[in-house]
């Protein structure tokens, strides 16, 4: 008879620092995989103290907390073998660690082998290479045992296979980015036909900073086929069964369209950036325009209505329909609204800036002033209820510097930093499938910032399709200007937006935080210089 084996997919959500709150997360959820079966429990990657804890990691300290706070998960698990994600300090070395803990003590341990330093990544800055597999056996069957990185090599997984493995568990903390769960199919399914190991996959969920976890754990069974897909952007504790290299009972989630996996990915990161940040709620400054409409549908699908507040700061310049817009836009969403109008405050500054300007002409000075008034009324708003205030500029807008500092780029958490201003309509588009609640002139109006009369975006920038595609071929390809008109695009445009781009770097750098969704953003994998005197290839 062949050997069969459950294993239990803990697809759970981390805190950063929080060991007790993850401990306790790990313990049920392998009373739950005990409870349906289970022989083993996998966690994600460094499940212990979350991921990425960046420079907690390079306190002694907290290696000595983890370290207790394993031996104490250790000592409650019981009739059932855990392999828990943590970071090890042992003679004078750093790891990326995985134990194996069974009958209340940890009987193994693995160090991960590929440090990954690209990206968001930066492994390497503290932890060291292990260089040993780890095989355990349970019920006759022999488990290997990898983390993350380590399956985007051959070598790694090609040692557990030499130290005599039946299948491989491999622990992740793997990032959410377009495209990224078919790429991780794909490294996989290469693994498994190098080495012929089936290989059980368990990401982490949630939101940490400005990365998100989507989960989509998996199982392929050992002739590559996907037998087993969580469901993204849950927690889950799936079980399922190995049996002669196949993996049997699990669900198999099919892929969702890549507006609703953006969407997703942004509502997790809004809600555990507010929860688990200890914020009451948010507060968006609502315009009438698209950026801040998709803002509020996020803010409110992720905390629930009643700890959104939209407030609506018109201007001279605002036109009856961003009002009405806006109007129909909280009552379908029945978040609470203020409207207070600035036009008083404006005044009063140009009364106060009056001897100082005169017979200086009109430009984005007056301008910038309309949106700083309004950051400080947010700030306000914030500071007096303690909820966050939630910016709406868009990549696009970060990119060239289309936004103005203390002003629409005041507040504590950048929902749209990472999405180009054509994914922003497209996501509306698609939030209005599930209910129409953006009011369809928001979508179709041309953008403005109504700073002044009959302003439109395209006053100051290419059109967006052009812009979004020169931005992505810059900073996520890394093209030349010169490659970038060798596609087709117009010289002057090319010109034009990486100028903005490289110009604008000390704007980013006062930036909110911001969630991530693309390949590269602008955050932990953009580390430009703000002064440089290099000069692109054209």
């Amino acid at each position: 008879m062949d050997k069969t084996l459950k294993i239990a997919v803990a697809q759970i959500n981390c805190t950063v620092g929080d060991l007790e709150g993850n401990a306790r997360r790990i313990a049920e959820a392998a009373a739950s995989a005990r409870n349906a079966g289970a022989d083993i429990v996998v966690t994600p990657e460094l499940a212990l103290c979350g991921y990425p804890p960046e420079d907690l990691l390079l306190r002694p300290d907290f290696y000595r907390a983890c370290a207790a706070a394993l031996a104490t998960l250790a000592e409650q698990l019981r009739d059932i073998v855990a392999v828990v994600g943590h970071p090890l300090a042992a003679d004078g070395h750093f790891y990326n660690a995985a134990s194996v803990v069974r009958d209340g003590r940890v009987v193994g341990t693995y160090c991960k082998m590929r440090l990954p330093n690209y990206q968001v990544f930066d492994e390497k800055r503290y932890f060291d290479a292990g260089d040993d597999a780890l095989v355990f056996t349970v019920a006759g069957v022999r488990c290997g045992v990898s983390i993350c990185a380590d399956v985007w090599d051959a070598w790694p997984v090609d040692a557990v296979r030499r130290a005599g493995a039946d299948l491989l568990l491999s622990l992740n903390a793997s990032p959410y980015h377009i495209g990224k769960s078919r790429e991780r199919e794909q490294v996989l399914a290469d693994r498994v036909r190098e080495s012929g190991l089936a290989v059980l996959y368990v990401n982490m969920v949630g939101g940490q900073d400005e990365l998100v976890f989507d989960g989509y754990s998996m199982a392929l069974d050992n002739d590559a086929r996907c037998s087993y897909r969580a469901a993204g952007f849950d927690e889950a504790i799936d079980v399922v069964e190995w049996c002669a290299g196949r993996w049997i009972g699990g669900r198999r989630e099919e892929a969702v369209v890549e507006e609703a996996e953006v969407y997703a990915a942004l509502v997790s990161g809004v809600r555990d950036y507010i929860g688990k940040n200890g914020f009451p709620g948010a507060i968006i400054g609502l315009s009438g325009g698209i950026d801040s409409a998709l803002t509020l549908c996020v803010a409110a699908d992720a905390l629930g209505a009643d700890r959104v507040r939209a407030i609506m700061m018109a201007s001279p310049y605002t036109a009856q329909m961003s009002l009405d817009d806006s109007r129909a836009l909280v009552a379908a969403l029945g978040v609470e609204y203020d409207e207070i109008p600035i036009a008083p405050a404006m005044d009063v500054y140009e009364r106060m800036l009056e001897p100082y300007f005169a017979g200086l002409p009109t430009d984005t000075t007056e301008e910038n002033l309309q949106s700083r008034i309004r950051g400080n009324l947010l700030m306000a708003f914030s500071n007096k209820s303690g909820r966050l205030v939630l910016t709406t500029g868009n990549k696009s807008e970060m990119a060239t510097g289309y936004a103005t500092l203390y002003g629409d780029m005041a507040g504590g958490f950048a929902v749209l930093r990472d999405i180009y201003k054509t994914l922003v309509y497209r996501l509306a588009r698609w939030r209005n499938t599930i209910a129409p609640v953006i009011p369809e002139n928001i979508i179709t109006r041309p953008p403005s910032a109504e700073l002044k009369p009959d302003q439109t975006d395209q006053d100051s920038l290419p059109p967006y399709e052009v812009l979004d595609a020169i931005i992505e071929a810059y900073m996520e390809q890394d093209l030349s200007p010169r490659e970038i008109i060798a596609r087709g695009h117009r010289e002057d445009d090319v010109r034009r937006a990486v100028t903005m781009l490289r110009r604008n770097e000390y704007k980013r750098r006062q930036a909110p935080v911001g969630i991530r969704v693309t390949e590269r953003g602008f955050g932990k994998d953009w580390r430009f210089p703000i002064t440089s005197r290099f000069r692109d290839e054209y």
